[in-house]
């Protein structure tokens, strides 16, 4: 089985980039998604103990706890290093089921990849880009984004340019949805070979 690493920076098309995969028939095992669930469950006790009333009625409350960690971004670590293995941990449950299927290509979507050291994790990575202005229109139309969310999000992932250079594959959603499904497309075909 092909692990595929999908990532792109905030406002790049990576979501929409994996419903494609995922029209193609491709499992797609979105981090984000374990995280809310994890906000649910194993990660509610170890990030109450980390960050006193981030929690209410036995989840993370996500407002609160972006509220203490604005007020000391110093907690991010603190944070990831609570959450980060037990992404891992489901992560691996996943794929492995994936694979008793005898299912040939699984999509990562991990936002943070390269920040994280998740490429060591798959075998070819997918990096969804657009051009820099395409994205900040794009994540400031977003509802409650700021100027200033925007700005921090972006300093806590590594520049476009890199993950570019990094990539197998590359997605240039700023060419149009027809040009990224024709190059979902191209590399599934090139991974079958």
């Amino acid at each position: 089985m092909i692990r595929l690493g999908l990532t792109g920076s905030i406002g790049m098309g990576k979501s929409t980039t994996a419903k494609m995969f995922r029209d193609r028939g491709v499992p797609v095992i979105d981090a984000d998604a374990v995280v809310h669930e994890l906000y649910r469950g194993e990660a509610v006790e170890p990030i109450e103990a980390a960050f006193p009333g981030s929690t209410q009625d036995g989840v993370v409350d996500r407002a609160q706890l972006a509220a203490l960690l604005a007020k000391d971004p110093a907690g991010f670590k603190t944070l990831e290093a609570i959450v980060h293995p037990l992404v891992w941990q489901r992560e691996k449950q996943l794929v492995e089921q994936l694979q008793s299927e005898d299912t040939p290509v699984v999509v990562l979507d991990i936002p943070l990849l390269f920040e994280n050291g998740g490429e060591y994790r798959v075998d070819k990575v997918v990096v969804v880009t657009a051009d820099s202005d395409v994205q900040k229109a794009r994540v400031l139309a977003r509802p409650g984004m700021t100027e200033e969310k925007y700005k921090m999000i972006l300093s806590r992932q590594m520049a476009d340019s890199e993950k570019r250079r990094r990539a197998d594959f590359i997605i240039d959603t700023g060419l149009g949805m027809q040009h990224a499904r024709q190059r979902v497309d191209e590399i599934l075909e090139q991974l079958q070979q």
